[in-house]
């Protein structure tokens, strides 16, 4: 039964995006969309940034979407894994980390170590057992280091052009004088046309904090499932990330999908389709395993 549901619901879903997405759908549809779309809810926690997020409560395992850098939790990929999980009856949560979005913080003044315990705070508090984790570009890092701090919370990973470690060996990669010129000056400056002025800056405290969670450098004890996607005219992470991250984790259950014309934030209709359909094999597989 579980597994003629999950077909139904996918081509349901099929149906949606293949008519011009989420915008395409009807206004009597987009109202009742917006009456059943989750609203947004405030966390406290003492000492530190309200978090800003979205829950949709259902069956197990959930799935919790993690944002790329500068990003939020109102992108499309964030409200088609909604959507979906809504119509097949699982919980789904997604979020700002500190700094971005509806959440309180300065984004210059995070760090990966300040959203990788937004992301624990998230698993401990507010989710409900296991988790589905669906990591898009800084998110798939962070994925990562959720996973290897709380295995009995995640049941399988997804990883959407994952940044593992990228700020990181993309720093160190430039020439040596050039380092030497952002380190003199305290900041990097690097153009983005993902970002609101064009440029990211990073200073030397963030990199430096950064590098204390790489995680390509050895084995990483993840053991769940995984899937990796990753297109290969990403111009902003290369794909060859993804394929670092499934030769050094452990489980055996691992998978990189790569789509020839997919982009980095890989959010056409049919890499949200890939998304979507990738988490409905996921969810088929762990709830058959039980």
């Amino acid at each position: 039964m579980a597994a003629v549901s999950l077909r139904s619901c996918r081509r349901g879903l099929s149906n949606i995006l293949s008519n011009g997405g989420l915008a395409a759908l009807s206004s009597k549809r987009l109202e009742a969309d917006r009456r059943h779309k989750s609203t947004v809810q405030y966390a406290s926690r003492p000492d530190l940034p309200k978090l800003a997020y979205r829950k949709v409560k259902g069956k197990s395992p959930g799935v919790v979407f993690l944002p790329g850098y500068g990003s939020n939790m109102n992108g499309q990929k964030a409200e088609a894994l909604e959507e979906f999980c809504r119509s097949l009856g699982h919980s789904c949560l997604r979020f700002d980390y500190t700094g971005h979005g509806a959440s309180e913080g300065v984004l210059a003044e995070g760090t990966i170590g300040t959203w990788k315990k937004d992301v624990l705070f998230v698993l401990d508090e507010l989710a409900e057992g296991p988790q589905i984790l669906v990591g898009s570009s800084i998110g798939g890092w962070l994925m990562l280091l959720a996973a290897i701090a709380r295995p009995e919370k995640t049941a399988a990973l997804v990883g959407i052009s994952s940044a593992a470690d990228h700020i990181v060996t993309s720093f160190k990669s430039l020439p040596l004088e050039t380092r030497k010129e952002f380190e003199e000056k305290g900041e990097w400056v690097l153009p983005s046309k993902h970002a609101e002025d064009g440029l990211y800056k990073f200073n030397m405290d963030f990199l430096r904090e950064a590098e204390n969670h790489c995680v390509l450098h050895s084995p990483i004890p993840i053991t769940c499932p995984v899937r990796l996607i990753h297109g290969l005219k990403d111009e902003d992470v290369p794909w060859h990330i993804s394929m670092q991250v499934a030769e050094r984790i452990l489980s055996p259950d691992v998978d990189v999908i790569l789509r020839r014309h997919g982009q980095h934030r890989m959010s056409d209709k049919d890499d949200i389709k890939l998304m979507v359909y990738t988490i409905d094999d996921l969810i088929d597989k762990l709830t058959t395993m039980v």
